[in-house]
Formats: C-alpha cells, structure tokens, sequence
C-alpha cells in the first residue's frame, strides 16, 4: 500500500515530504564496489538519537519545523498572487510555477513529517505534536485550495508557448483548485473549510484507535500444534499454563495458517475483528457523515463521485460495475475453490456445511499439502529477514542499474530503523529507510511512507517502508511466504517514489499518477517474489543450503489454488468501501448489518456475528470509497507483466525500459500513456483474465 493523507482527494494535491528538510548533501558511509558492501554492516549506532531524545524538547522541535514550513508555504503564496499583479516580471508563468514548487515542498514537508511521525514515533509526546501539526498543514492546503486569488493568479498565466510540461502542471492545477470547490461562495467555501478540519481529526482518531488497540488471547499450549517449532519456542506459557498470542500480524498470520485448533482460531479471528470497536463505530459514522456533506456542497450525489472523477475509473458506478464484473469472472473458480475446502473440512468434520473464515487460511493450506505436496512451514527456514532484505536489494540493483549503502549517520526514531543511501553510478538519487517489525503504538500494517518528494535540485526522494515482520532481534526472523510478498510489494512503491523523483516540478514527483494505478507498479513486483532465479539468491538456511527448486515449483503451483476465493474477498473489502461512501450514510442502517449483507453477496465466506471487521479497516479513513484500486491495479500488473514473460522476468533491458517508461516519469503523463509507452499498446483485461482462469 502507498500511504496517502486522509485529507480530501482533489484539493491542491501537496506532496507528502520530508522527515528532515532535505536529505540532499547527507553524508553517507563510504562507496563499495559491492551494492550490499555497506549493507552488510552491524546495525547503525545512531539509532536511537531520536527515540532517547527528552520527550518535550523533541515534540516542541517538531512544532516549531512545523510552524516553519507553513510559514514559508504562506510565503510563497503571497509571492504567487504578488506575481499576478506585477506588470514587470518578464517571464510571469515561470516565476508562479516555481513559487508554487516553493510551496508545494514547504507544505509537504511538515505534512510528511507528521504523518510519519503520528504513525510511527515511539514517544507520546512526539505522536500527539505530530497529529496537531498535520491538523495545521491539512487545514492550510484547504485554505489555499479555496484561495480564489490564488486561483486567478494561476487562471491568468498565459500559456502561448509553453512546454508541455508546464501546460499539465498549470491543467491539473486548475482542475484540482475546482474539484476543490474554489468556485463556490464564500458561504459553501468556509463550510467546506470546516468540513476538512473535521476530517482530518477524526480520522486521526480512526487511524490512532487501530494502531493502539492490540488484543491478546490466551489458549491452551495444545492450540499450538501445527505451528512451526521456532514459533512455537518463542510463545512460552505463562504461570498458568496458557500461551498468549497477539493480534499482531507474526502471531497473527501463523496462527490462523497453521493452527489445527479450529475454535483458538475462531477465537483470534474474532479477537482480531473487535479492534477499534466500539470506538470506531462511531468515528467511522462522522467520517461519512462529513464526506457526505462535502461531496453535496461541491456538486456530487456522493463521496464515491466525487473521489473517483480523477481516477482512471471516473464514477462510482464504473466503479460498481468494475466490482461486479470482476466478482463474476471469479465466480465460477470460487465455487469450485470452496468445494475444495469444504471436502478437506469434512476430514475433520464430517456435518460441516460450509467453509467459515477463520478456516480457509489453514484450510488452503492443508489442500496444498494434499493436492501439491507443498507446505507453507516448509519455506520459513529458507525465508530469515535479513537474508530476504539484502536479496531484495541485491535484485533491484542488478534490474534497475542502482545501488545501496548503508547510512549510519542519519538520525532515526527507532533502533529497528535502517537507512540506506540510493545511488546510480555515483549520483545520490534517494533515501531509503526500513521500519520493518511490530511495536507497541506503531502502524499495523504494511506501507509505504514518504519522507521527502523530490525536487531536482532543491531535495533528494526519500522513502520509509513500515512493515510489521518478524524481528532477528527478537527470534530467529522467520518469514511466511506471504510477508515475503508483502515486502517485494511495498518496496515495488519504494522504487517507484525514489526512480520517480527526480522532477522539475513537485507537483509531479514520485507516485503521483492516478490513485487506481498506483498500486499496479508494486503488485507486478510480486511476481519476482515467486521466481526460483530470485529466491536462490537469498533462501537460504542457516546451514547454508539454498531452497529446493523443487519446493518453489511446488509453491508456483500450490499458489495458484485460492485465487478464486481471494479475489471475490478482495471485491467483498472493495464493496464496502464504496458501498459506504456512494448513498447517504443515513441510508446504511447498522453498520455490522451493512458488513453482513456485503459478505453474502461477494465474499465466498459468510458473516461471522459479533465481528466487525469495519472498526479496524484502516483503509475507510486514506483510501475512502476506492479500495477497488488494488484490483484495478492488478488488472494492469498482469498486462505490464507479460512484457517480462516474453522477454524474461530477469531481463535488465526489459527492467530498464519499464524503470524509464513506467517509474521514472512520475506523474508527468497519464497512468493510460504510461501503460501504452511500456506495452506499446492500450492496457487491456485479457491477461489478468487468463491469469484468473489459469
């Protein structure tokens, strides 16, 4: 996942930005030959500079960077309208385009700071500075996005014989100041004003209420057989006898796939599905109550219309009508997928009548055993972090003629956190930084950050991934194949924002094309997470033996089971997200009812009662109404994709041309030109189809 602001989709599209200023002059650890030389260091003794900092020295330095930067985008903007109104300037359009740099970055940075800092930062203090100053910047960005002199200012540029480049940046400017609703009356203008500050408080609420609810559960030691032994000897009973499993994704995942107790995992599941509630019932209901009333002020029927009409979809009902057809494309291999299931429950049950959630994960894993001989366990000892992280870095070296050294200079928020300095040949062209295992008060899931957009010549593309995978410091740092996928995932969005950054204007920087294509560039990279070549590479086990190519091609073919049920879930989660957000919230009725009734029509599972699943789907406050995204996206992954399996999935030519033609350009063309530079074609859905069927 691309982390966006939950702020409204279409006000002046600020980028996210920096931790620091700029990262640019940062001084690194010396050059190696070798990209994974420095990498390969102890962790970095500048660690806890910042996390051992006093609390309030460190909150109070934070707001007052955050003043600093509002100021200076405050600026710039006066500079903006004074500009409109000089006769003398002689070169009017480029002066305001690079103000309007000048405050874009300014804004960015104390917006990117924030946001990383509220989800990530392990002081209180520091977190609760960071909400006050994102509430600041995002109540700013609505201010200038209904700033009519601001808006005329760029309105009266005379673009006769300008760039092409400058022309899209001027268009889409003035597209987002209407979508904004800087047309209105001052009336409508305010309300909205107040609308988007309500927004953002509650959902920093929403966000904050997940990250801090972790719920534990305690079972008897016999609900751990079938676990991996190494998980298993890092869980010891307490006192009592009983072993306590978390709601954190290393207890979690391992849990629900291998668990043969079915009421533990029954147990977890709904542990798991209780968080933020009660809480977030009702934030979430404020959520679409003030969208709702946003949308209707600027002219939509609804949110789901308004968030879509600069998306490559354009509506909520092509957004609906997506989500249908791809529901019955999977119908006909989720029927059969669930048939599957369903015998293999009956080995232990013989009166079961239907496949419940919290058995398919350790169902699907006991028909692949089955039907390919292939088991999940048997990956882990070949998938140690550490190994997984340098293979990735290794990989994107080789395919994207880049390298990695390691930063120990730097400072971070957390011991966890590592830097690494990206460079082609001997220019700097980013920052990388892993937060990558579970703590307390930290984001859940897994993302991709921004620290700082790119700007050429002003500051370097800086990214964070924040993942929650198991921790070497902590165990032996054993991988699930599916965390594996994650982070080759996530880090498909690294490369995006740091190889994308180089641009002249920010307003184009990094992942800044349409929000459904967003995801396409991460999901292709999956498919190196399933290729002998890589994996040989770095699975690797302790004792030196590399992965059998036999156990990969079993996984090849065990993976191919289960897409038909994933699919349809994943239309079940994009459903609700624009179901909630395409009628008036008052026409929803209860929630849990609206969850349930979601699930029957898409999901191959039914509802479990006493879940809801909603409270803690982080997805309703920064994707809102389009979590179709994913699936859109993955539509045009397999379609870039068969470009590789022609030419080779390790061709570097091919890597190279989609670096130049997909990643590189930033948001500088449309996500459909971008596509069509690549293929040398329209996108189409005929490979994501026969990858389906397949």
């Amino acid at each position: 996942m691309h982390r966006y602001s939950p702020a409204r989709a279409g006000t002046l599209a600020l980028p996210l930005a920096a931790l620091i200023a700029t990262a640019c002059g940062a001084p690194t650890t010396q050059l190696a030959a070798d990209p994974l030389a420095a990498a390969k260091e102890p962790a970095m003794t500048a660690a806890a500079k910042v996390a051992d900092a006093p609390a309030s020295s460190e909150a109070l330095a934070l707001a007052a960077r955050c003043k600093a930067h509002i100021a200076s985008a405050r600026g710039a903007r006066d500079r903006i309208v004074a500009l409109a109104a000089d006769t003398a300037v002689a070169d009017k359009r480029t002066a305001t385009l690079h103000a309007f740099n000048a405050l874009q970055t300014a804004a960015g940075n104390a917006e990117a700071e924030s946001s990383l800092w509220r989800s990530v930062h392990p002081v209180e203090s520091v977190r609760k500075a960071a909400e006050t100053c994102e509430q600041q910047v995002a109540a700013l960005t609505t201010e200038l996005s209904l700033d009519r002199a601001l808006y005329e200012a760029f309105a009266g540029l005379d673009l006769s014989g300008a760039d092409p480049l400058a022309t899209r940046l001027v268009t889409k400017t003035l597209e987002d100041f209407k979508r904004a609703g800087v047309d209105k009356d001052e009336a409508t203008r305010k309300r909205i004003q107040e609308l988007s500050k309500m927004l953002v408080e509650v959902g920093q609420e929403f966000s904050k209420t997940i990250i801090q609810d972790r719920r534990t559960i305690h079972v008897a030691a016999s609900a751990l057989v079938g676990l991996p032994q190494d998980w298993i000897d890092a869980h010891k009973p307490g006192p009592d006898g009983k072993v306590e499993v978390s709601t954190d994704y290393p207890d979690y995942i391992p849990f629900m796939t291998y668990s043969n107790d079915d009421a533990a995992r029954r147990e977890l599941y709904v542990t798991y599905r209780h968080r933020g509630w009660p809480t977030n019932r009702d934030n979430l209901q404020k959520i679409l109550e003030i969208r709702h009333e946003m949308a209707q002020l600027l002219g939509y029927a609804s949110w789901a219309d308004d968030v879509t009409e600069n998306k490559m979809i354009k509506s909520g009902k092509n957004a609906a009508d997506f989500i249908d057809k791809v529901a019955a494309i999977a119908a006909p291999r989720m029927k059969e997928e669930l048939g599957l299931l369903l015998a293999e429950l009956r080995k232990t049950d013989s009166k079961a009548t239907v496949v419940r959630d919290w058995q398919q994960a350790w169902l699907l894993n006991s028909v692949r055993k089955a039907k390919f001989d292939f088991d999940g366990q048997a990956m882990r000892p070949y998938l140690q972090y550490s190994r997984v992280r340098d293979g990735l870095l290794a990989l994107t070296s080789k395919l994207f003629g880049i390298r990695y050294v390691k930063n120990t200079t730097l400072p971070v928020w957390h011991v966890d956190v590592s830097v690494y300095d990206v460079f082609e040949g001997d220019k700097q062209v980013g920052v990388i930084y892993l937060d990558m295992h579970p703590r307390d008060d930290k984001y859940k899931h897994a993302a991709q950050f921004t620290l700082t957009n790119g700007l050429r010549g002003v500051q370097l593309p800086a990214g964070v991934l924040v993942c929650n995978f198991p921790n070497p410091r902590d165990g032996n740092g054993l991988m699930e194949f599916k965390q594996v996928e994650t982070f080759f995932h996530e880090f498909g969005h690294l490369l995006h924002h740091v190889l994308g950054g180089g641009q002249e204007w920010m307003r184009f920087s990094g992942v800044a094309t349409e929000w459904d294509f967003v995801e396409a560039p991460s999901q292709i990279f999956e498919e190196w997470a399933k290729d002998y070549e890589t994996l040989r590479a770095f699975a690797i086990d302790d004792k030196g033996v590399v992965i059998p190519a036999s156990l990969v091609e079993k996984l090849r073919k065990s993976d191919e089971l289960g897409k038909g049920l994933w699919v349809r879930h994943q239309m079940f989660y994009a459903a609700v997200s624009l179901g909630l957000h395409n009628r008036a919230p008052a026409s929803i009725g209860d929630q849990d009812d609206f969850i349930k009734d979601q699930m029957k029509r898409y999901s191959p599972y039914p509802f479990v009662d006493g879940t809801h699943m909603q409270a803690s789907f982080g997805h309703l406050n920064g994707y809102s109404a389009i979590y179709y995204t994913y699936m859109w996206s993955l539509v045009i992954a397999k379609d870039l994709y068969s470009a590789f399996e022609k030419a080779g999935i390790h061709d570097v030519a091919t890597a190279m041309r989609y670096r130049k033609t997909i990643l590189e350009p930033g948001g500088r063309k449309d996500a459909a030109d971008l596509v069509r530079d690549f293929l040398g074609r329209p996108y189409s859905f005929d490979a994501f189809a026969r990858w389906l069927q397949r």
